[in-house]
């Protein structure tokens, strides 16, 4: 199969399957422990039925989306993926890249392989940043004001990993960043030879071994073992006093990821952010939490209308992303879907991706009888019965 051929994510996925070594393939698929909230994410898109209109003029129809004074031309975005590089070489310039041509936000991660300056430097289009935040404010600082420098347009900041959810299958595979090879995963690299060469040789021969770039502060191509340890410092320390703290700081755009109950909304929303995103990190951290889905009427219901709302975790169709709309959310972020893209065809993989989503989206729209992303409500649902009445008519 290759990319002219992959009709849906799922077939980018199968290609990818087949294209990456083990330890790669787990740390892009697997979720925490048992993966049952990586099921749930997928399973919750089955119980909410979509409810067509007919009958209704949907010839102009539209999918340009504002958010926070910007309008796109589509309804999602690129979420944050770390180590993206593992997937295609420059990873994270192929997803800004194909971003930008989209006309949708990339969002750049903290735990990337390439500097957050030169993605800035060399890709236009709208271009956000993912801060895993230190309690050490002097290190933290100094990684915000490099984001604010480059001229990101909006800061996420990460809330949901206080400590790293229990991923045994690393450990299995002995991965960690930045990569070191053992028996097991050289011999693994081996039998996958186009991957072996196309991405992780050339990263070696380019760039080195592969790291997070933007952990180091000084940006010079260093391993600086002090800024590491700074970057993981004391999360587990952090509350809504270092919230406040970014937002005294950061002069654009803030939000909080990685919130899953209408507490939290609220409290975001009193400690200044402009939007959040709805979470629970692709079911990578705390292994039992809900799905996005199940709790953004709830949330909805507690800030809609005063802050942004945007979802990610779970979405391979586009159907995913209309119902996630017509719950109350303003806007949308995948992120396996488009790696799956990269680790098929590098940034044209990541291009398809976007495609086949934005062409799901708007043929969802047409067939519910949906002319624009404003009108998409709940009245397109037939909603489970733990959807509040009072999403009706939203």
């Amino acid at each position: 199969m290759n990319l002219e051929h992959a009709y849906n994510i799922a077939d980018l996925r199968e290609i990818a399957r087949r294209r990456l070594p083990r330890v790669a393939w787990d740390f892009l698929e697997r979720g925490a422990e048992d993966d049952i909230t990586l099921r749930r994410n997928r399973a919750v898109f089955d119980e909410i039925k979509l409810k067509p209109r007919t009958l209704v003029d949907v010839s102009g129809r539209s999918l340009a989306t504002s958010l926070f004074g910007a309008t796109y031309n589509a309804p999602f975005g690129i979420a944050p993926t770390g180590a993206a590089g593992l997937y295609c070489f420059e990873a994270d310039m192929a997803l800004a890249r194909a971003a930008e041509a989209a006309g949708i936000p990339f969002v750049l991660s903290t735990a990337s392989f390439v500097e957050l300056e030169r993605v800035a430097r060399e890709v236009g289009g709208s271009k956000w940043f993912q801060l895993y935040m230190s309690k050490e404010r002097e290190s933290a600082g100094r990684l915000v004001r490099r984001a604010a420098d480059a001229g990101f347009e909006a800061l996420a900041v990460t809330t949901d990993v206080p400590v790293i959810g229990n991923r045994e299958f690393n450990r299995r595979n002995g991965f960690e960043v930045p990569f070191r090879l053992n028996v097991a995963n050289a011999i693994d690299g081996a039998l996958h030879p186009r991957w072996l060469v196309d991405v992780f040789l050339r990263t070696l021969m380019t760039s080195g071994m592969p790291r997070f770039r933007n952990a180091d502060a000084n940006v010079d191509g260093r391993i600086v073992a002090k800024n590491l340890a700074e970057f993981r410092a004391r999360r587990d320390a952090l509350d809504w006093s270092d919230l406040r703290w970014l937002r005294e700081i950061w002069p654009r755009k803030l939000l909080a990821k990685g919130i899953l109950s209408a507490e939290d909304a609220k409290q975001a929303l009193e400690n200044g952010v402009d939007g959040i995103v709805v979470s629970n990190h692709g079911g990578r951290q705390l292994d039992g939490a809900p799905s996005p889905i199940e709790v953004l009427p709830e949330i909805v219901a507690a800030v809609g209308g005063r802050l942004a709302i945007l979802a990610d975790s779970g979405f391979r169709r586009g159907s995913d992303i209309v119902k996630a709309l017509a719950l109350g959310a303003d806007f949308v972020f995948v992120g396996r879907p488009a790696l799956y893209g990269a680790a098929a065809g590098g940034e044209a993989g990541v291009a398809h991706a976007i495609g086949l989503l934005r062409t799901e989206v708007e043929r969802v729209m047409a067939l519910i009888g949906c002319p624009t992303v404003g009108a998409l409500d709940a009245n397109f649902l037939t909603p489970p019965e733990d959807i509040p009445a009072s999403m009706a008519g939203r």
